[in-house]
């Protein structure tokens, strides 16, 4: 829980706040931005929701807290439900998305999504284990496989693992964060899962990174941290600070992506954005001669 004697100073007078426990993961501003904001050293009140609305989207943002840093007095906290995750990004062809929320801290509060397909649904990377969230993803049919991103967002994925008996995808050359996961993927080459699902090796972020192809048009990309939206410069960022493994690999990994039809980037960090036909290849394009430049 968040204590109120450590609340930063830099937050909003008002009734919520973050404490000197963030870690600034970005999930309260990611799903919250309105009241959210990240700061030098961590995220903070920008604004204090007023509205009924306001108000509960604030307190999902407290839910998600993968470090419970964000606090709010208990009579604002008494009106959180417990079945406000997963929640409904978009409805593809291919079936619909959610976020799951619950972030976790083993993960420095990477994001998870839900697809529900008429095929079995998949879990791309993990969140904390939560029974309120199990409860409803068995309303929504459960999880049929689970696909990791790489080794830094594999989080609490044994325990969905065994609770809904399915089976986990991870590459090779980062199998050792999930070594009970029952497909492993190796090399390079795209492995097709089927009709409407691909996995791409990506390796850069890490050397076993992979992102999830779902749909043939208006692709949505779960790009775990090989890439996300910038939404102050507007670009498509793929980091050289934050690349664990090997930058000149990663931009080559890059480039094996701009002949997708992307509509949703989702990461596991950073903000999800939609793109407009045509827009993708054009922006992966800035992204390219801005790191080769750099």
């Amino acid at each position: 829980m968040a204590k109120a004697h450590q609340k930063l100073s830099i937050n909003s007078p008002g009734p919520f706040y973050v404490d000197s426990s963030c870690i600034n993961c970005g999930s309260c501003w990611q799903l919250d931005p309105q009241h959210f904001r990240p700061g030098p050293l961590s995220s903070y009140v920008h604004q204090q929701p007023k509205a009924e609305e306001e108000i509960n989207q604030a307190l999902l943002a407290l839910q998600d807290c993968p470090v419970a840093a964000i606090g709010a007095p208990k009579p604002f906290m008494s009106k959180a439900p417990s079945n406000s995750f997963p929640i409904l990004l978009t409805t593809h062809i291919a079936g619909k998305v959610y976020y799951c929320g619950w972030s976790s801290k083993r993960s420095v509060g990477a994001s998870s999504w839900l697809v529900q397909r008429s095929t079995g649904n998949l879990l791309i990377d993990s969140p904390r284990w939560s029974a309120p969230l199990a409860r409803q993803i068995t309303t929504l049919g459960g999880i049929q496989k689970i696909l990791l991103t790489h080794r830094d967002d594999v989080a609490d994925h044994a325990h969905w693992a065994k609770a809904f008996a399915c089976e986990r995808w991870i590459h090779q050359n980062d199998a050792d964060a999930a070594p009970e996961s029952e497909r492993i993927i190796q090399g390079i080459k795209s492995v097709n899962l089927d009709k409407s699902l691909k996995i791409i090796p990506t390796p850069g972020h890490t050397e076993g990174s992979m992102v999830m192809v779902l749909g043939r048009q208006e692709q949505i990309l779960f790009s775990g941290d090989h890439l996300w939206w910038d939404p102050q410069k507007q670009v498509v960022v793929a980091s050289k600070k934050y690349c664990w493994w090997n930058w000149e690999k990663q931009l080559l990994s890059v480039e094996k992506l701009l002949d997708l039809d992307i509509a949703w980037l989702l990461p596991g960090h950073g903000h999800a954005h939609f793109f407009q036909p045509g827009e993708w290849k054009t922006e992966l394009k800035k992204t390219l001669d801005h790191a080769l430049k750099s």
